[in-house]
């Protein structure tokens, strides 16, 4: 395909665009913006007309904002385990423009096909005449670990077995869509499609309110009552989840917002468990049953009981409870066999044994290998087709033909001659051409459309719009990867203003509970660890700040304060054993164990790998976050990248300048959660975290600081840098006239219940926090033994007499009172996080399988 590129036009004044393409008519393929002679076509004017107004630094600021958008609102696709670079969603700012009338011809051809697939769902699972009467080989049924035998006979409440469908299309060269796959198992794009739509809508509003584009939310206000009515047989209040895969899944973020716009929550395999015949979710307040999942886990991976038994994904023993009928998912497990390309060539035949039409949306030419005439015709046609394995999976890719030389192309015929049932052929359609904005001009690129179904009374509804994605690479003519191409809002235009959407006011008390109150026990997990990772990650930069101006200041640094300091250091973060066992060469030169402390993400303890390890309990957690807590989590990851380039070179100038934003923005964090954050469970055990490890860390930093006892001078310098990293400097020298005594820095960090950083505030704010959280022991009379622990904890400060602790024992010069009563409240502190994480967190192990199940192997 040739293509030139060209300015960006600049504003047009005619009534009627004379807007030219700026990029030659494309060969062999379908141009969806311009007609052969480069005019606009008619669908398209309106918006070309109103980009001709833009200069192209207004194009360029509104892909930024775009983009800035969807990093905000935590767009990801393709996350990595590295939480500091995931991969923002790719939206080009140009929509896909398609005109009603061509779109109810897809729409109806969209509808029949998702009622075809019923039918063969129901078949397969059922009587299976399609199998009995030779119109789909057997083979390509019985070999593919997409159909579940264990699903025999299942049914699904309702007219419809399929619930919802997502299909790909392209055009071909004649303007005609064509399509080439099918999702069945965990069709998911319309989260994407949704998210486009707000932002595109947000950036481009005059342009998206002149072409009358129809709107997404009636689809989704379907698709919500749909999954309401799949248990109207046994309850009126159904309670609904969606099962992810978790923070690692490469959609995680579709289905964190996908939860958040229906109203339901997401949960994770280990949420749920299955007891007395019914699925259950596992909550702070107990058991609640579930009464339809809207899962995006793949069928193999739901149900460790009668499938792999390896998976940590499902619910031992979902699989017996569906089939007793009393809870249903969407879509139903075994409809992964649908999306067997071999299926595709069958269609046809298909269609008029079950239906007794033919399909109206044609789909791509398919030949499977299975059948000799099929295999020859391959084999003499490779190089001009694409050849795909007849059992999608991730490990294996299609392979271009086009893109073979000759070894290649002999090496595939023999891997194909082995086998040739488990292999499939498609005609080559590079797809239409689509505008894009890259590079300061408009370029053509290749396009695909994901459209999507879903089962509704009266057959199946079509969302108005789908997910349309472009390639980015000027070579490819066609779109083979989601995270190299660029995703675009997929306007239909109506023919006229559409009236506004009326929901229905159903009673959502239940799912309103579910949400508040039953939350999954893995959610607060993650908040209480992200709370304590923060708080960690921000007293250590403190205290590191403090150790960074006391060595740069203007008088030199005692000796003995220094090596104390250092020691601190190490103490404090638990990078040990660091300065606690270095040599005088260490603590002369500390530059390179104090830059480790930093930025050494793989080492437990320092800064970067406690600030990883709150982003990833955030990631986990990301439906439950805020806009403006996303917000200040993106500025982190932006400081924590400006931190590694600072530290390039081995410690900075001013290193504890290098720390000021992270710090600056971890205290925007917490006081967002505390003005912002609505006082519920996830609330309390965020602050609970947060609590615990202030107290833990003040605890430590009190013994490692103050139990030795130093000189006049020198006990003055490390009494003021312990005040100093807890930001009571201030505070001490205004109340006690910079008499530097230790046991006035012990009642300004023990026992001011004023100063909201000292142990005794810490302490007794735990103990309000605990009176919130459900009990859930048998017996409600007396004290929980974390009840009891922290108020032991909370007398120990009261009683204590800061005189004597602050008093030095004269055969080990150490404040041996002192050392006491901190570790006690440390084993105190520690013994409480165990108690709560016993009670409240889940610790189910994952399945262990007692043999191998039948084809598994150690490869």
């Amino acid at each position: 395909m040739q293509l030139q590129t060209g300015n960006f036009i600049a504003p047009v004044v005619e009534q009627k665009p004379a807007l030219s393409s700026t990029y030659e008519t494309p060969l062999n393929a379908y141009d969806e913006a311009f007609t052969e002679d480069r005019q606009p076509r008619t669908h398209w004017e309106v918006l070309l007309r109103n980009m001709a107004t833009f200069t192209e630094e207004e194009i360029l600021d509104k892909q930024r904002r775009a983009q800035r958008i969807l990093r905000e609102d935590g767009a990801t696709y393709n996350l990595t385990s590295d939480p500091l670079t995931p991969s923002v969603w790719s939206l080009d700012l140009i929509p896909n423009i398609i005109p009603i009338q061509e779109w109810q011809a897809i729409e109806q051809g969209l509808a029949q096909r998702s009622h075809l697939f019923d039918l063969i769902l129901k078949d397969l699972y059922g009587p299976q005449e399609l199998l009995r009467n030779g119109i789909i080989p057997s083979e390509i049924i019985f070999s593919h670990p997409g159909f579940l035998r264990q699903c025999h006979g299942v049914n699904v409440p309702g007219a419809h077995h399929l619930l919802q469908h997502a299909v790909d299309l392209v055009r071909d060269s004649s303007g005609q869509f064509q399509i080439i796959g099918d999702r069945t198992q965990v069709p998911s794009g319309a989260g994407y499609a949704l998210e486009n739509r707000t932002v595109v809508s947000r950036v481009i509003p005059n342009s998206f309110r002149d072409s009358q584009v129809r709107r997404l939310a009636g689809f989704f206000q379907s698709f919500k009552d749909m999954l309401s009515g799949l248990a109207s047989g046994w309850t009126d209040t159904p309670r609904i989840v969606m099962l992810s895969p978790g923070a690692f899944s490469s959609t995680y973020f579709e289905q964190a917002y996908l939860s958040n716009y229906l109203g339901f929550p997401l949960v994770q395999g280990s949420d749920l468990t299955v007891r007395n015949g019914a699925v259950w979710m596992k909550s702070l307040n107990g058991l609640a049953r579930v009464d339809v999942i809207l899962r995006r886990v793949e069928d193999a991976y739901c149900d460790q009981a009668e499938l792999r038994a390896d998976s940590f994904l499902g619910v031992p023993g979902l699989l017996e409870v569906i089939r007793a009928g009393n809870v249903v998912l969407a879509n139903p497990l075994g409809s992964g066999i649908l999306e067997a390309p071999a299926l595709i060539k069958f269609l046809p035949a298909i269609s008029e044994f079950l239906m007794g039409e033919q399909l109206t949306l044609p789909s791509v030419a398919t030949w499977w290998c299975g059948d000799k005439n099929d295999l020859d015709y391959v084999i003499r046609n490779l190089a001009q087709l694409i050849i795909k394995p007849a059992i999608r999976n991730h490990d294996n890719s299609s392979v271009y033909g086009h893109t073979l030389n000759d070894k290649q192309i002999l090496s595939i015929i023999e891997k194909i001659k082995k086998n040739p049932h488990l292999y499939v052929a498609q005609a080559y359609v590079p797809g239409s051409i689509t505008p894009i904005w890259s590079d300061g001009e408009i370029q053509a690129r290749p396009s695909i459309l994901r459209a999507f179904t879903l089962s509704s009374s009266e057959g199946y509804t079509v969302m108005p719009g789908g997910l349309s994605r472009a390639g980015e690479s000027t070579t490819e003519a066609i779109v083979s990867n989601i995270s190299h191409s660029k995703s675009k809002d997929t306007w239909v235009l109506a023919a006229e203003q559409e009236p506004p959407i009326h929901f229905s006011n159903e009673n959502t008390l239940l799912q309103d509970e579910a949400l508040q109150s039953n939350l999954p026990s893995r959610v607060v997990e993650n908040l209480f660890w992200m709370g304590r990772y923060a708080e960690r990650a921000e007293i250590s930069m403190r205290l590191l700040r403090t150790i960074f101006k006391q060595m740069n200041g203007v008088d030199p640094l005692p000796e003995e304060c220094k090596r104390l300091l250092l020691e601190m250091a190490s103490t404090q973060t638990g990078c040990l054993p660091g300065f606690m066992e270095a040599d005088e060469e260490m603590f002369a030169n500390p530059e390179e164990e104090l830059v480790s402390i930093i930025i050494d993400g793989n080492r437990p303890g320092s800064i970067k790998a406690n600030l990883q390890a709150m982003l990833s309990c955030g990631e986990q957690v990301k439906e439950m976050l805020s806009a403006d807590t996303r917000i200040i989590i993106n500025e982190l990851r932006d400081y924590i990248h400006e931190l590694d380039r600072a530290y390039t070179n081995g410690l900075p100038a001013a290193p504890e300048e290098s720390l000021d934003s992270l710090v600056t923005s971890l205290l925007a964090l917490s006081g967002l959660n505390h003005e912002s954050m609505l006082r519920g469970l996830d609330w309390t055990f965020q602050e609970i975290g947060r609590r615990t490890e202030r107290a833990l860390q003040t605890a430590t930093l009190l013994r490692s600081a103050l139990t030795t006892s130093l000189p006049a001078v020198q006990q003055q310098q490390i009494l003021e840098s312990v005040l100093l990293s807890v930001e009571a400097l201030i505070s001490f020298r205004r109340r006690y006239r910079n008499r530097a005594r230790i046991a006035y820095g012990l009642d300004l960090l023990m026992i001011d219940s004023t100063n909201p950083r000292s142990l005794l505030y810490q302490v007794d704010q735990l103990r309000r926090y605990i009176q919130e959280l459900p009990r859930t022991d048998s017996s409600s009379a007396g004290l929980s033994p974390e009840n009891k622990v922290i108020l032991k904890s909370l007398y120990a400060i009261q009683l204590a007499d800061l005189e004597t602790l602050a008093k030095v024992d004269p055969d080990t010069q150490t404040r041996h009172q002192l050392e006491s009563l901190m570790t006690e409240l440390l084993e105190h502190l520690e013994q409480f996080t165990i108690l709560i994480s016993d009670k409240y967190f889940d610790h189910t192990d994952g399945p262990q399988s007692l043999m191998k199940a039948f084809g598994e192997s150690n490869l």
